[in-house]
């Protein structure tokens, strides 16, 4: 029989042993964390809020760290970035944010300010054993549902693969609640379950609840805000041995006795036989003549609309590059590389493309080859929409483009110098301008529409709704105009007329429950809107009163995707938030197809005829859409 030296069994019974005893050293850490989430500074009370549990964060001297899950300011602006960032600088232990919606869908800069003042907008650390990773899901400038970007899914799985040991517990916080207000839930639950998930701690719903997401264990946490009681309060978190405690802590206040415990375990995911819900796409079989003709995918969210140049789509992502895809087979013809982000939709003449980016600048590019032609820099991020119209009198083109500053910009479009400025706005640009006759109608997030004048940038008028609130501007929907009146659709729930010359309003109803999706025809017979639940409806703009021409229900349910509605050669196009699309008839609102082309957003289509489109979504991706009658 063969010996083994002494020596040898001992390092050989340390190499069995060591992962166990590791493994135990790992979920025997005690130590104790502050959770805060939805903050809302900028909110009534957000900022006292906050201020009061950083003072009770300093006074207690056994906690390690703080979270804080995401909605930390009211409207994501750099004001309030900087507000709570000043409020937070306070705490004498370390902290770890992510954003939330509210950080997202209102910001200013298309939240990558909230990267600019807070270094990253996700993160990854180790403390006690256990491995604490964050990411959130928007939605970026949107109303919809949370989406999981593909740049963080891809950054999640990455992390992933990476850790040591492989079998290190998991505490994964985000924003919100990760089942179906996530339209892509499953893109990082399934990941996370492949490994030793622990424990999602989630905001976004106010109040502390127990949960579970497809069986892992969930904590949905209590907001900071006061609400209706006299003080706010937030979490105290406790890991011991296997145990994981929350207790409230109300400001000013002491920390009272447990509501929630959740048992710290290594979960064998593979074994649950439960099926799970996952999106549903068998509407395309009742269409089997629409296909996606090409897919080209980014990798990145993309926030804005593709635009056409010749035979050339254009869109740009979240990477700041602008792709130039050609139309037969989606292959790139040309990119072109911005300093930040492009969230917005190109405008294109001949062959210039103006487009918008998050690092402050305007772009004029050469549609042939990509290069650029000029650069207007301006002080902070835009995320505006421009477009392109002539001067009147026989004038030369110029480029239309709001910004973040609270300004609206006429540019020459050949040399990209500023023919006027309009300074006159208390809050930012995110829409697309509509040019209608001598006039540039447009709306801001500071309640208010603005009409110029095309020319000189004067104020001609503007308008606001009988609703106060900042969240309730019509600055996402793109105006449309026709027999004289401009039409708008706003998140009041508000359809309203308002005749172009004066501003003057001509009628307004909330009958039809709609919030920002608006379109008109080439021959400006019809406006076309999508009500909130299942229906869209046709108007006439001529007559002073609402004249709906049509109304039909399309069975979509609840939506809320603030893209507009696109119509070409009698075909009317919008796409979902749930990524399903429809076509109807716009003379008499029949459904002529529907297609699902993912679960996200997504954004205002382009139509190239009454049987083709071109679509980009959230999850990154350029589509061509094509309908082949059977």
């Amino acid at each position: 029989m063969r010996k083994i030296a002494p020596g040898f069994a001992a390092r050989r019974f340390v190499w069995l042993v060591l992962p166990l005893l590791l493994a135990a050293r790992l979920l025997a850490a005690d130590f104790q964390f502050a959770w805060l989430t939805d903050t809302h500074v900028g909110s009534a009370t957000g900022a006292e809020d906050l201020r009061a549990a950083v003072r009770d964060i300093n006074a207690m001297t056994n906690l390690s760290f703080v979270v804080l899950s995401g909605d930390v300011t009211e409207y994501g602006s750099l004001e309030q970035f900087q507000l709570a960032k000043g409020i937070l600088d306070g705490l004498k232990i370390p902290i770890h944010v992510i954003p939330g919606n509210h950080d997202a869908k209102w910001s200013e800069s298309g939240a990558t300010d909230f990267a600019r003042v807070w270094g990253a907008d996700r993160f990854s650390f180790e403390f006690g054993g256990y491995r604490f990773i964050g990411i959130h899901q928007g939605p970026i400038m949107k109303m919809g549902d949370g989406h999981w970007a593909p740049e963080d899914v891809r950054w999640l799985e990455k992390l992933l693969a990476g850790l040591r040991p492989a079998n290190q517990p998991i505490v994964f916080v985000t924003h919100y609640p990760v089942d179906n207000s996530i339209d892509n839930w499953y893109a990082a639950l399934d990941l996370l379950k492949k490994y030793n998930l622990q424990v999602i701690l989630c905001g976004h719903g106010h109040n502390n609840h127990q949960l579970r997401f497809e069986g892992a264990p969930g904590v949905m946490g209590r907001s900071n805000l006061r609400a209706r009681e006299a003080v706010g309060g937030f979490n105290v978190v406790e890991i011991s041995g296997n145990q994981m405690t929350f207790r409230v802590h109300p400001h000013g206040g002491e920390t009272q006795a447990p509501w929630n415990q959740v048992t710290l375990e290594r979960h064998d995911f593979a074994a649950d036989t439960n099926r799970y819900p996952r999106p549903d796409f068998s509407v395309n079989d009742r269409y089997p003549g629409v296909r996606e003709v090409w897919t080209f995918n980014t990798g990145w969210t993309i926030a804005g609309s593709p635009a056409l140049a010749g035979e050339r789509v254009l869109a740009g992502d979240g990477a700041g590059k602008v792709y130039a895809l050609n139309l037969r087979d989606g292959k790139p013809a040309w990119t072109f590389q911005a300093g930040n982000a492009v969230y917005s939709t190109p405008a294109v003449s001949g062959k210039l493309a103006v487009i918008t980016s998050a690092d402050g600048g305007i772009y004029g590019l050469d549609t042939g080859r990509g290069k650029q032609q000029w650069r207007y820099a301006t002080s902070r991020p835009i995320i505006a929409s421009p477009a392109i119209a002539r001067l009147p009198g026989g004038g030369g083109e110029i480029a239309l483009v709001g910004s973040s500053e609270g300004k609206m910009r006429a540019l020459d479009l050949r040399a990209g110098k500023l023919v006027w400025e309009f300074a006159g706005l208390s809050g930012f640009v995110e829409t697309r301008p509509l040019v209608y006759e001598d006039l540039v109608v447009f709306g801001a997030w500071d309640q208010h529409l603005y009409a110029l004048d095309l020319k000189t940038g004067a104020l001609r008028w503007k308008w606001r709704g009988d609703k106060p609130g900042t969240l309730l501007s019509p600055a996402a929907c793109w105006p449309v105009a026709a027999d004289g009146k401009v039409f708008i659709v706003a998140p009041d729930r508000q359809m309203t007329c308002l005749r172009a010359a004066t501003g003057q309003q001509v009628w307004r109803t909330g009958e039809y429950v709609v919030r920002e999706s608006i379109g008109l025809d080439s021959n400006h017979r019809r406006f076309f809107v999508r009500a909130m639940n299942d229906f869209f409806y046709a108007f006439d703009p001529a007559p002073d009163a609402p004249a709906r021409l049509w109304a039909t229900n399309a069975g979509f349910g609840y939506d809320i995707n603030s893209a507009m509605l696109a119509e070409k050669d009698g075909t009317v196009f919008y796409g979902t938030k749930n990524g399903l699309l429809f076509a109807l008839d716009a003379a008499t609102g029949a459904v002529r197809w529907q297609h699902k082309q993912g679960e996200c957003i997504v954004n205002t289509v382009l139509p190239l005829s009454a049987d083709r489109l071109v679509t980009t979504d959230f999850d990154g991706r350029i589509k061509l859409i094509a309908n082949f009658p059977q």
